[in-house]
């Protein structure tokens, strides 16, 4: 390995000891450093980092990501090395406009879960069906719910505990009584349906598997036509991940008060 790929081992295992993951960061700095060995450039440059950040066709907002993720290996490096140009920050400007959140009926989210029943076999409906409920009223992302274990859930506590959050964070989340009762009832089906999975997730594919994301994103984009929450109809996209302010639906948990919604 050469030394600048050494270097960015060491680079990213001081962030991770912060609690940042850096999957993307880790797979396109290894692209940058081939990119430099290629061109027989043993330092960073900003013409390097340029040329590599703009190479693949694509948006001017991913080519900001990228030649940004290089900014922060050229810093790393430039600080025990003064050889190093590092990218000034007006290079590649991109203007972020967040997506306006589609804000979710309580009505909506029991269409969803309607729709997730009929789904063929009947773990993947009861799976889907209970994962839909689970990100409406406790506001966890799909990267969060997908990685629970047996163990991270206890119906008995009323309580769950995230163990891969943001930035590798944990937290517990706190369950609605009624909540605890529909996730009983799911485990008593899935224990039913699929004694012996094959991995100790909590929420289960038909073969007794975790969840893949990309699957759940197909579904879940087959659940939303199914219920006339598609582009055509709302003139926007629905998402998975999406914040809304509603009423908790009385077929997963029922509060007085209203919760966020995170649904891509």
């Amino acid at each position: 390995m050469s030394a600048l790929g050494h270097a960015v081992e060491e680079h990213l295992a001081l962030r991770r000891a912060l609690g940042y993951k850096l999957e993307a960061h880790a797979r396109l700095l290894a692209q940058f450093i081939a990119f430099l060995e290629q061109r027989d450039e043993s330092v960073t440059t900003t013409g390097a980092a340029l040329a590599w950040a703009t190479q693949p066709a694509g948006s001017v907002v991913w080519w900001h990501q990228r030649l940004a993720i290089v900014r922060g290996f050229a810093s790393y490096l430039r600080a025990s090395d003064r050889r190093h140009e590092v990218p000034a920050e007006n290079l590649l400007p991109a203007k972020f406009r967040r997506a306006v959140p589609y804000l979710y009926s309580d009505a909506e989210i029991e269409a969803l879960m309607r729709a997730a029943s009929t789904i063929r076999s009947p773990l993947a409906a009861a799976t889907y069906r209970t994962l839909i409920g689970l990100l409406a009223v406790t506001g966890m992302r799909i990267g969060e719910a997908i990685p629970l274990d047996r163990p991270d859930v206890e119906p008995p506590e009323a309580r769950l505990t995230v163990r891969h959050g943001k930035n590798g964070r944990s937290r517990e989340v706190a369950l609605h009584p009624t909540t605890v009762t529909a996730l009983d009832a799911y485990m008593a089906v899935r224990d039913r349906l699929c004694p012996i999975p094959t991995q100790p997730s909590f929420l289960l594919t038909s073969r007794g598997g975790r969840l893949h994301p990309g699957s759940v994103w197909h579904v879940f984009d087959r659940l939303r036509r199914q219920t006339g929450l598609d582009r055509e109809t709302l003139g926007r996209q629905a998402r998975i991940h999406e914040y809304a302010d509603l009423l908790v639906m009385p077929t997963l948990a029922r509060k007085s008060s209203q919760i966020g919604l995170i649904a891509a």
